[in-house]
């Protein structure tokens, strides 16, 4: 058994969904010894989450957005916490929703997703901030 960890920058995104799955895999090359196992993705903010969803379709992107901000709208009055401007509580509450970790099997030191899907980089402020992810993988060489 083998257990590799890595904490990795993924930069600054613009508020929305980001696919990052192949810029993990590329910056974690340690992912390459795993022939089986699994790996937990997580994210080191209160204000972005990671998802995994489709990954083809550029629309599915704009639809999640879409669909989040209505459901947890910005400048809400009855949030009490806005010390960073009105989408920082909206952030802090889609980010309890969709989640700060992925728990994907690793095959052939490759994340084994479904052929439709991709881990999202879910930014939820509208000035993020550099975002870190640490990627810890266990299993058999």
């Amino acid at each position: 058994m083998i257990v590799k960890q890595q904490t990795i920058n993924l930069g600054r995104f613009k508020r929305g969904y980001h696919l990052v799955t192949s810029k993990i895999e590329s910056v974690f090359t340690e992912l390459e010894e795993i022939n089986q196992g699994i790996a937990l993705v997580f994210i080191h903010h209160t204000s972005a989450s990671l998802t995994l969803n489709e990954n083809a379709d550029p629309t599915v992107r704009k639809d999640l957005e879409m669909f989040l901000n209505e459901l947890v709208p910005d400048g809400d009055t009855r949030y009490q916490h806005h010390d960073e401007g009105p989408d920082d509580m909206p952030a802090h509450v889609k980010t309890s929703l969709l989640g700060s970790s992925l728990t994907i099997p690793v095959k052939d030191g490759r994340f084994l997703l479904g052929t439709w899907q991709g881990i999202y980089l879910c930014e939820h402020r509208d000035q993020g901030e550099d975002r870190k992810v640490t990627i810890t993988a266990l299993g058999s060489k």
